[in-house]
């Protein structure tokens, strides 16, 4: 994706046409073997949404060999004769509703036997909708202007990112000064405006502090990584976000950064470096693991006498490759008895809140959050442990939709489970 800050002969962001597609992506649509494994796996096709990520390749492939300047290109195995293509937009074979319906999280991707990259084809597309056409669902415009405006999708005060916490032994550093801390903690929009998510970031606030760790946080200072803007297809709105971030960040001399978001996560530790931002980006089960492992953490004493099962975060797992640590951090604690849901690790279902749809209304099909928490409650677990804000909305929001309340099954993040236990343990 190139530079928009710096570029000044760009004539169109994102693909219309075949011909915008890298030779990589082109090759792709001849690689497919029609297997149908990414179509088994997405959860946007699982519930009934018109999104078929073979589809989207083999649509590519038939466009490409209609179009072809040269000639000699083989239409996908199985092409219809009857299909017409009378130009070499992408658009007369992919509709809006197929790229809108994807959750980004590259299941299909991690199935594919021949290594055919799906998200990147459609991330691509959403670029071209959103920045050349504005062709995008409205609820997006809320985020859009919230990013723009208060550097959060939640358009909230950004004066109040560090209310939640009030009461705490927290220092706010302020984003013109220098920063003398070993790490900082960055807490993230939904960390720092979403009451569900106001109480992991008290609870991995609280334990940091026992476990002795110097950090801050930039509270007012901190603006929203972008991820729901650069997924949604809005690049500029990222990339002015991201230089903002990365001049505040290397000007304070931050070095390391504690993120309780896997989507803040991805976004400073994979795409920022593109941009000039370098530092030591860890996830907070990561970081949990590790004080637990170092004994900074003890947790000798905290039992949790519970079945746990824990939902995997797409953006942690298949992302970023990280499956062990929350469940390593859960399974500290004495008394626990892990379980785990069907379909986990690598094979995880998705939240349904990827991709920006956080932000968009899912009214086709079964809701994805609805599919997945039922699934998760067919364990029998307690409590449900995640470790990704968005998760942690959507599985709520669905547990609480099959009429389950928190005295029957607690979902929550892996720090408010471990803080529980802890502070049980005091008294």
């Amino acid at each position: 994706v190139p530079d928009l800050m710096e570029a000044d002969d760009i004539e169109t962001i994102g693909v219309s046409v075949v011909s915008e597609f890298t030779w990589k992506q082109l090759l792709d649509t001849d690689a497919c073997t029609m297997c149908g494994r990414c179509t088994a796996v997405c959860p946007a096709h699982a519930t009934g949404k018109p999104l078929d990520p073979r589809e989207i390749v083999l649509k590519t492939g038939e466009i490409m060999a209609a179009t072809g300047e040269h000639g000699g290109v083989t239409p996908p195995i199985g092409a219809d004769a009857e299909i017409t293509v009378a130009a070499d937009s992408v658009f007369e074979r992919i509709t809006h509703e197929e790229l809108w319906a994807c959750t980004t999280c590259k299941a299909c991707d991690e199935n594919c036997p021949v290594n055919i990259e799906i998200l990147d084809k459609i991330l691509d597309m959403r670029r071209y909708l959103t920045l050349m056409e504005s062709e995008f669902p409205a609820e997006l415009g809320g985020a859009f202007r919230g990013m723009e405006n208060n550097a959060n999708p939640w358009n909230l005060n950004n004066g109040e990112r560090a209310d939640w916490a009030d009461g705490l032994d927290v220092e706010v550093v302020n984003a013109d000064d220098p920063f003398d801390h070993e790490y900082l903690y960055w807490v993230g929009c939904a960390g720092s405006f979403d009451d569900k998510n106001r109480r992991v970031s008290v609870a991995t606030a609280k334990l940091l502090r026992r476990a002795g760790v110097d950090f801050a946080i930039l509270g007012p200072g901190e603006n929203c990584t972008g991820d729901s803007a650069r997924r949604s297809g809005n690049e500029y709105l990222f990339q002015m976000l991201a230089a903002e971030n990365i001049a505040a960040l290397n000007g304070m001399g931050v070095r390391k950064i504690i993120t309780q978001c896997p989507h803040c996560f991805n976004t400073l530790r994979n795409e920022y470096p593109q941009y000039g931002g370098n530092w030591e980006v860890i996830h907070h089960a990561q970081f949990l693991e590790q004080l637990v492992a170092d004994g900074r953490l003890d947790l000798s004493e905290a039992r949790l006498d519970e079945r746990v099962v824990y939902h995997d975060s797409c953006y942690l797992g298949r992302h970023n490759d990280v499956y062990l640590a929350p469940r390593n951090v859960i399974g500290s604690l004495g008394g626990v008895e892990i379980v785990e849901a069907p379909r986990n690790g690598t094979k995880g279902m998705c939240c349904g809140a990827g991709g920006a749809r956080m932000w968009m209304e899912e009214t086709i099909g079964t809701k994805v959050n609805d599919e997945r928490s039922r699934e998760l409650l067919d364990t029998g677990a307690d409590r449900i442990a995640t470790a990704c804000p968005f998760c942690f909305i959507m599985i709520d929001d669905g547990v609480k939709g099959h009429g389950v309340e928190d005295d029957e099954v607690k979902v929550a993040d892996i720090s408010i489970h471990l803080i529980d236990a802890l502070e049980a343990a005091d008294d």
